[in-house]
């Protein structure tokens, strides 16, 4: 197998080509898909959430479906149905858009609870079950959902039990000057999405998800790991903290961003860069701590000033 950090490398260089100057954010989503999650991109209307998905698919040749939210969406919908053929007298699967190695779910928040959760079983367990049949999902999977947080109108929030299943939540926010003016020239002619070329291949995507779990993780850094997510259960403006879910996902992050960085082994660096991407999304914070106005990120950051990292004792 080719390096694996040479193939992260050219899908994120590729990515580039699409997404000008948010190389940050790049990264954070191939991490994800090399971790085999799923990722919840929150921003404002016309920023490229989901011209990141699109890009993301052509870059690794897998196949792609897109999903238009709306409260009138049903999960039939979504997961496909079973028509009944009277040539042969059998019901046959028609599989839904899920059905695909990435998904988009686009403004997945303005559909209602019920289509929602449709979704749920296709991230947890990789499988749609329609009829009492069970489909299995094609690998590799990973579903990319967006989310504007500006209109609330007509719109239904996510559940926690949803939020979680997401390894990671990223803001692309807008380019700066010099980059939309980049972003004027490559799309004066044709839209930089339409000739990008694949650069890698399903195979290749699932040899990275494999190498990604070889990375070696000490004791102490698994202790930190869990350490953080405590302090989010134990922190006084918290309603509610990290799960077991949110260790599970800093934990494989980072796996996935010592290897993109070349090593084989994980720092405490790569846990304390993670920790906002992973753990904020499941922080509910409580009632009192909103009106004030603390949000889920300033409860990770003070986590992470209050746990100890390892090591740092006796370097001292």
């Amino acid at each position: 197998m080719e390096d694996p950090k040479l193939i992260a490398e050219r899908i994120i260089q590729n990515v580039e080509r699409v997404i000008v100057g948010k190389r940050k954010e790049i990264e954070l989503a191939i991490t994800v898909l090399m971790c085999g999650g799923h990722l919840l991109i929150v921003d404002v209307p016309g920023v490229g959430k989901t011209m990141m998905a699109r890009a993301l698919a052509r870059s690794t040749g897998l196949t792609f479906r897109r999903i238009q939210f709306t409260p009138d969406l049903l999960p039939s919908d979504i997961t496909g149905v079973s028509i009944y053929n009277q040539k042969t007298g059998d019901f046959e699967f028609r599989p839904g858009p899920i059905m695909a190695q990435v998904v988009l779910a686009d403004e997945v928040n303005r559909a209602t609870p019920k289509t929602q959760s449709a979704l749920l079983e296709a991230m947890e367990e990789r499988q749609v079950t329609v009829d009492g049949v069970t489909h299995r999902m094609p690998q590799p999977f990973m579903v990319i959902a967006t989310q504007n947080p500006i209109e609330y109108e007509g719109t239904f929030p996510l559940p926690e039990a949803q939020l979680d299943r997401f390894m990671a939540q990223i803001h692309l926010g807008y380019p700066s000057p010099t980059d939309e003016v980049l972003v004027l020239d490559a799309q004066q002619v044709q839209h930089p999405v339409d000739s990008l070329e694949q650069v890698t291949n399903a195979t290749e995507i699932l040899q990275l998800q494999a190498a990604v779990k070889e990375i070696y993780v000490d004791p102490l850094i698994k202790q930190y790991i869990v350490a953080l997510a405590n302090a989010t259960r134990q922190h006084e403006a918290v309603y509610l903290g990290a799960s077991p879910r949110g260790s599970l996902s800093l934990f494989r992050t980072a796996q996935a961003r010592a290897l993109l960085a070349g090593r084989d082994f994980v720092t405490p660096d790569d846990v304390k860069a993670l920790a906002h991407a992973t753990l904020a999304h499941r922080i509910i914070v409580s009632p009192g701590a909103r009106v004030k106005g603390t949000t889920p990120e300033e409860v990770v950051t003070a986590c992470l000033n209050r746990v100890p990292v390892p090591g740092a004792r006796a370097r001292a």
